[in-house]
């Protein structure tokens, strides 16, 4: 059984940071690329970043590049997104998600085989 267990939400105030971990159980996590989508109240799920399989690719929503940074450790079975400079406009609840491929088509959400629960995050103004 697949499990994607997000943690490190939670409540911070515009400007600050937070850290999110994401550990996969259930699949050959070193196989997989891994993305983070996050869904506000009322909105679409939105594509955040991803992460190649090997780490050696990255990709970002233009609005969090230079803030956030996606990284994995695959001897823990775990990817992070370190979030920096948070805005009200963050908020939401963030998503991780894994992929076998997805070729060029990291930002569809269609494309991930595998979700987690979600963790919420909230930054306050």
């Amino acid at each position: 059984q697949v499990q994607l267990v997000e943690s490190g939400g939670g409540l911070v105030q515009a400007g600050g940071s937070l850290r999110l971990s994401c550990t996969v159980s259930g699949l050959i996590f070193s196989t997989y690329a891994m993305g983070w989508f996050r869904q506000a109240p009322g909105k679409e799920r939105e594509f955040v970043s991803h992460i190649s399989w090997s780490g050696k690719n990255t990709y970002y929503k233009d609005s969090v590049k230079g803030r956030f940074t996606i990284s994995r450790d695959n001897a823990k079975n775990t990817v992070y997104l370190q979030m920096n400079s948070l805005k009200p406009e963050d908020e939401g609840v963030y998503y991780c998600a894994s992929a076998i491929y997805t070729g060029n088509y990291y930002y569809e959400a269609g494309h991930y085989d595998y979700w987690g629960q979600g963790t919420q995050v909230t930054v306050s103004s």
